[in-house]
């Protein structure tokens, strides 16, 4: 493999997980109607929907499934692809998708990059949604993080005009990255309407000119500027189960909710 492959940054990290039984049987039973093979071509959106014109959502990172189960249904007016690696996830939701008879998501278990890459037409999704990417804590560790310029562009590239992009995260250093990296995209709009100053790097952090990074860091003037910032948890996302643990111990959660030019 040669080492373009091997530092490109992937949408998960491989876990450890065994897939009960249930979810297993989930996968056997319902995988056919409702999960989406991988395939080096253009997805017909429409298609893989039964035929639905209803506006197209994608979702990168599921988890197990809990939050995507819940927006999809109460949100029936919309259809969700839903994208995940790990296979007791895979079945997790597929066992809730057959628990609410919900007709309005389908999933893929690949990659995500590649999945926007190949599977996924310019301006044909409707909004993206990123929950609790994993924030890779250590600063040695900050490269691998999914949000990031070339990412962004690739995910704006798949946004119609007037399209939304929905992040959130629990780790106030990603929500700064994450800022700072979607702020300065030309073709996004944040719709935030408070300002915020950056708390979370420092000028150790700062980038030196001539010096090329492959991880984020921030300009001196960003740390010295004010930003537009988060916006209140919209209430269509759900406060998951870890999430209000972490509300009640004192832990931020950050919303960052963007539209496409």
């Amino acid at each position: 493999m040669n080492s373009m492959n091997t530092e490109r940054i992937r949408s998960f990290v491989l876990r450890a997980g065994r897939t009960t039984a249930g979810q297993q049987r989930a996968i056997e039973e319902l995988g056919p109607q409702f999960l989406i093979p991988f395939q080096d071509a253009i997805l017909d959106l429409q298609a893989a929907f039964g035929g639905s014109t209803k506006p197209k959502i994608l979702e990168i990172g599921f988890g197990m499934g809990e939050t995507t189960a819940k927006i999809a249904a109460l949100r029936n007016e919309d259809d969700f692809l839903a994208i995940e690696v790990h296979p007791p996830g895979v079945g997790a939701l597929l066992k809730l998708i057959g628990e609410n008879a919900l007709s309005n998501l389908r999933l893929i278990r690949h990659d995500a990059v590649e999945v926007l890459e190949k599977m996924i037409a310019p301006n044909s999704l409707d909004g993206i949604h990123i929950y609790f990417a994993d924030p890779w804590h250590k600063k040695r560790h900050h490269k691998r993080r999914l949000i990031q310029a070339a990412f962004v562009q690739l995910l704006i590239s798949r946004l119609k005009p007037g399209a939304y992009l929905h992040l959130a995260t629990d780790w106030h250093n990603y929500a700064e990255q994450m800022l700072l990296v979607l702020n300065a995209q030309d073709g996004l709009q944040n719709t935030a309407t408070e300002q915020v100053r950056i708390e979370t790097f420092g000028v150790d952090d700062v980038a030196v000119e001539g010096v090329v990074s492959n991880e984020f860091k921030p300009s001196m003037g960003q740390l010295q500027s004010q930003h537009l910032g988060y916006v209140e948890r919209p209430a269509y996302r759900p406060i998951t189960k870890f999430e209000n643990r972490g509300l009640k111990l004192g832990h931020g959660v950050w919303d960052l909710v963007y539209l496409k030019k």
